[in-house]
């Protein structure tokens, strides 16, 4: 994974991907290199686009990367009451709730 990892940073420096500048990434990170992987991540990404392979990416956006996003004012002053709101709602479980955890127990 660090592999993918010093190629999404040579690219985002606008550097090339090739053995020599991934190998120099992956060493000062003090990542013990291997020849042969950095060779095939190399000769895969060489047909990749790597733009549109992120845009494209299917995978939900990371909650740190939505996190730097500034936040409107009205959202600030909401969201610590609806947080409130909903602990306490899912501290308490109801009577009946608490009787069938207990029966499941014993059943």
């Amino acid at each position: 994974m660090e592999y993918v990892y010093a190629s999404l940073l040579l690219h985002y420096a606008k550097r090339p991907i090739n053995e020599d500048t991934l190998r120099k990434v992956l060493e000062a990170a003090g990542i013990e290199v291997d020849d042969v992987r950095v060779k095939a991540v190399v000769a895969a990404l060489s047909s990749v686009n790597i733009d549109e392979a992120i845009k494209s990416a299917s995978i939900a956006v990371p909650a740190a990367a939505t996190a730097a996003q500034p936040v409107q004012p009205e959202a600030q002053a909401a969201a610590p009451k609806e947080e409130a709101e909903t602990k306490k709602e899912e501290e308490k479980p109801s009577e009946e709730e608490a009787v069938e955890g207990l029966a499941a127990l014993f059943g």
